[in-house]
């Protein structure tokens, strides 16, 4: 990673927190959700070996940290978790607010992702790399680095830059190049730089592609480090579907699942036979491949990552009646008054209104998932009830048409017991 990438996130660490709003609420996203952890790479089932061991690999000012350090505590999970990050910055706001929970199994360390066998050697049970890897100067290396420190049993939550949702940043990151360039190369001091960026962003005209472009609208809007980040970076490198399975290819790894699933399946956005028919016989990431260039609006890609020899079977599936449904953030019976039997389910999504076919029973079993009843123990209940005399080949039927639909939004996942 370059100085100039370092001194950025020394004086606009990223992205901007406060410590004291962690009494409010706990910020989760993904990678790095613990139930998803759990689905995409230990077939529903953490490690049993403890301490489990994260690397938080290029931390910034601490999401991804915060929040995996919290939901292993609040699960009673012995956990070792290190956290690296290049800038003394952004590692002291992380600090901060990992004490402000009372957060203790986290080493703090400041250093480079491409310093990990010397600053931080696994074997970790799991890393997390989220917003890294594009801004190195050769990509591949971070993969390389990220799967030696990987125990052969462990995997990965990638996040890096997609170019399509993001039409209208490059060129505009080019002139501000021009216009005001690092003082490093001769250009004025940041504050300027941001001023200068500010006043070039209004004077875009109505047909400039990041105008136009609703997909970073809250960078455009928001705080110094966002914007900075978003027009300034001295390193950007966007990654389609291709060359990012192609670099995970390159270091022996495989992606597991992206978040979220149906994004990145053609069928969510087309309904038209003729259309999808050709398609049928892609594999999974040539179709996802051609969802990204469908839909246009992936400015980032989500996914996880194992090694090859065990991707195949790392995601939990609903393949049994042990097989524990969980929902990730929703409440069951909240989600349960919302649908009307018959109804698809409608969802907005970066401009695009995507509609999923929900079974007759979808209230029903919905009301049922609480993350401690096994698909067996769900298909009684509906026996017993709305389901009356129903069998475990149409419940199943059933639960599966409800898992496309919830699994393919990261709203379900699996657990085993």
């Amino acid at each position: 990673m370059s100085d100039k990438v370092r001194a950025q996130y020394e004086g606009y660490p990223y992205p901007h927190r406060d410590p004291r709003d962690e009494a409010k609420r706990l910020i989760t996203g993904s990678p790095s959700h613990l139930r998803e952890i759990e689905h995409y790479l230990f077939d529903g089932r953490l490690p049993k070996q403890r301490p489990f061991r994260a690397l938080i690999a290029g931390g910034g000012t601490g999401d991804g940290l915060i929040m995996l350090a919290q939901q292993l505590a609040d699960q009673g999970v012995e956990a070792e978790i290190t956290y690296l990050d290049p800038s003394a910055a952004a590692r002291a706001v992380a600090e901060a607010r990992a004490e402000a929970r009372g957060l203790k199994a986290i080493r703090f360390l400041t250093g480079s992702l491409l310093e990990l066998a010397e600053r931080a050697p696994g074997p970790y049970h799991y890393i997390d790399c989220c917003g890294v890897l594009h801004h190195l100067d050769a990509p591949g290396t971070g993969f390389e680095a990220l799967a030696a420190a990987l125990a052969p049993g462990g995997g990965i939550g990638l996040m890096v830059y997609g170019a399509l949702g993001r039409t209208g940043v490059y060129p505009v990151q080019a002139m501000l190049r021009r216009i005001a360039p690092p003082a490093a190369d001769g250009g004025p001091p940041d504050a300027a730089r941001l001023r200068l960026a500010r006043r070039l962003l209004a004077a875009l005209p109505a047909t400039n592609w990041l105008r136009r472009n609703p997909l970073v609208a809250d960078h455009l809007r928001g705080d110094d480090a966002g914007l900075y980040d978003l027009l300034l970076h001295a390193a950007d490198r966007p990654l389609s579907v291709p060359e990012l399975a192609a670099l995970v290819d390159g270091a022996g790894l495989a992606i597991t699942g992206f978040i979220e699933p149906a994004r990145y399946d053609p069928a969510s956005y087309l309904s038209d036979p003729a259309l999808l028919k050709p398609l049928a016989g892609l594999d999974r990431l040539e179709r996802a491949a051609f969802a990204e260039r469908l839909a246009g609006s992936m400015k980032t890609h989500v996914c996880y990552v194992a090694p090859k020899a065990r991707a195949a079977g790392a995601v939990a599936r609903p393949d049994g009646p042990a097989a524990v449904p969980v929902f990730r953030e929703l409440d069951g019976p909240t989600l349960a008054k919302s649908l009307t039997p018959g109804k698809p389910l409608t969802v907005e999504d970066a401009g695009i209104r995507l509609r999923f076919p929900l079974p007759r029973l979808a209230a029903a079993i919905a009301q049922r998932i609480d993350g401690a009843r096994s698909l067996g123990e769900i298909h009684e209940g509906l026996r017993d009830g709305p389901g009356r005399g129903l069998d475990w080949d149409a419940f199943k039927a059933a639960f599966d048409g409800f898992y496309a639909a919830f699994n393919g939004l990261n709203h379900l996942l699996i657990r085993r017991p």
